[in-house]
């Protein structure tokens, strides 16, 4: 790595980081999220515009933000929620967005539009969670009866495509990518049980002395636990964003001394740089020139984004909340990012994904991203409690 270019590359996105409040302040009307300014301003400064950044020299610290971005997204999940009606319907409506995807890609297959078929089709089963969270947080979407609803959903669509990459994408094959998740399982299982030991008297005592000093000790441990899942699950062959998105559920359980000071913490080190890096980044790799050959198929995958994952919404949540809260749901379950990237390299390095189907798949992630979520908030109006129906305790 050319130290010179990573620090200059590293300087040109701090400052998109460091300007985008400042620009979304300026669109404070419409919602400007600020995802939307590093996406844009990635594109603008990587190498097919301004060529001011190289995205390669800042990978690693691109995939700790993506890290970072699971992380935080595994820990604001509540595990409880799927033992209820919300946890359940979330399930359901991903089973039948999967049954739609392989319906949908079947045809795609069949008519020659696409050639590798297992990742488009879990591609269109996704949804960006983890960037979906600091726009849900920032504009207090996470409360009441929506925010039940959406994080179990979200959540959903995070988890189990990155399952399904582990079991049909696995460099080791299907049996051997059961095998390893399963293992990968078992030790986020075997982890989740140290409560036991963090609550021991000694253990809290040291914890809540150094979490504020300069030892920082809850913020060590909890770094340390991230990149250990991170180091397990690359070490089983499986995606990054499974180990990341498991070590935030885990500090859910565990997490010692004083928690709220602890988030405080991980957000200021998460979206004060990390997080911000790997957005700037994934707009930087976009690759321009094949969209603009091809720029119907990112349009025929963004229409098939919110078709596939995002309709469903609109049916089988028809009970539990009313048709401005069942779009929202529809346009933010369909906003997708993270996984569509993994999918094209996974397409890319097989060789089975046309490299135009490749491009304008992230790109219409991009676009999911940019537009869905604005439209979703500038819906989020505060509603009478009358307009909003009560979660129904059966009919799953």
């Amino acid at each position: 790595m050319d130290v010179q270019k990573g620090l200059t590359t590293l300087l040109v996105m701090t400052a998109v980081a460091a300007i985008a409040p400042f620009i979304c302040a300026l669109f404070a009307r419409i919602r400007l999220p600020q995802v939307v300014v590093f996406i844009v301003g990635g594109v603008l400064i990587g190498p097919e515009v301004l060529a001011w950044a190289e995205p390669d020299e800042i990978t690693l610290i691109a995939n700790v933000g993506l890290g970072f971005l699971f992380l935080l997204a595994g820990y604001e999940l509540d595990l409880e929620l799927f033992r209820e009606h919300v946890g359940r319907r979330a399930v359901l409506a991903w089973f039948v967005t999967a049954g739609l995807a392989i319906a949908v890609t079947g045809v795609l297959s069949a008519v020659g539009f696409v050639r590798a078929f297992v990742p488009i089709a879990i591609g269109l089963t996704t949804t960006a969670f983890g960037a979906l969270l600091p726009i849900l947080r920032d504009n207090d979407m996470l409360g009441g009866t929506f925010g039940r609803f959406v994080l179990p959903a979200g959540a959903v669509g995070e988890f189990l495509p990155i399952v399904a990459i582990a079991i049909f994408l696995s460099a080791k094959g299907r049996v051997l990518g059961l095998v390893t998740l399963l293992l990968m399982l078992v030790v986020a299982g075997l982890l989740s049980v140290l409560p036991r030991w963090v609550t021991r008297p000694g253990f809290v005592k040291i914890s809540r002395a150094g979490e504020n000093a300069t030892s920082q000790t809850t913020l060590r441990l909890t770094v340390a636990l991230l990149f250990g899942l991170l180091v397990v699950a690359d070490r089983f062959g499986l995606d990054i964003v499974l180990g990341a998105f498991m070590a935030g559920i885990i500090l859910r359980r565990w997490a010692p001394g004083d928690v709220h000071t602890l988030e405080s913490k991980l957000d200021a080190i998460g979206y004060g740089f990390f997080i911000p890096v790997f957005f700037i980044s994934s707009g930087m790799n976009l690759d321009i020139d094949s969209i603009a050959e091809a720029p119907e198929r990112l349009l025929v995958f963004f229409a098939l984004l919110i078709a596939v994952r995002g309709l469903p919404a609109m049916v089988l949540y028809r009970r539990d909340l009313v048709v401005r809260q069942r779009v929202q749901m529809m346009l933010l379950t369909a906003t997708a990012l993270p996984l569509l990237v993994a999918l094209s390299e996974v397409g890319l390095s097989t060789g089975e994904m046309l490299p135009e189907n490749a491009a304008a798949l992230v790109g219409a992630g991009v676009l999911s991203v940019i537009l869905l979520p604005g439209i979703a908030v500038a819906l989020n109006k505060k509603a009478s409690p009358v307009d909003i129906p009560q979660p129904s305790a059966v009919g799953d």
